[in-house]
């Protein structure tokens, strides 16, 4: 069984950083690409993000590039996503999902509040 568990969430002021952490089990983790997806308040999903198997290849959607950084650790099975210069418009539930387009399963999610 798939299982992906997401931490690092919090509330933080405009301007700050955080990491996301992604703990996945039940699935060759170094063999799939892995996605950031985030919801924000009656919003869809959008996607954020993704990287390749080995770590060595990513994208991201526009409003993020160069401020968040997705990265991956295969011998921990974790992926993570740095995040900074974070603004009001970051808020969201944030998830990591199996494959390269944000649709396949993924974790309860972290919550990211940007406000001062």
């Amino acid at each position: 069984e798939v299982q992906l568990v997401e931490s690092g969430g919090a509330l933080v002021q405009p301007g700050g950083s955080l990491r996301l952490s992604c703990v996945a089990s039940g699935f060759t983790f170094s063999d799939y690409f892995m996605s950031w997806v985030r919801q924000a308040p009656g919003k869809g999903p959008e996607w954020v993000s993704n990287i390749n198997p080995a770590g060595g290849v990513y994208s991201y959607t526009d409003s993020v590039k160069g401020r968040f950084t997705i990265s991956r650790d295969n011998a921990k099975n974790t992926l993570y996503l740095q995040m900074d210069n974070l603004n009001a418009e970051d808020t969201a539930v944030y998830y990591c999902t199996l494959g390269p387009h944000g649709t396949g399963p993924k974790g309860q999610g972290t919550q990211v509040t940007i406000s001062s």
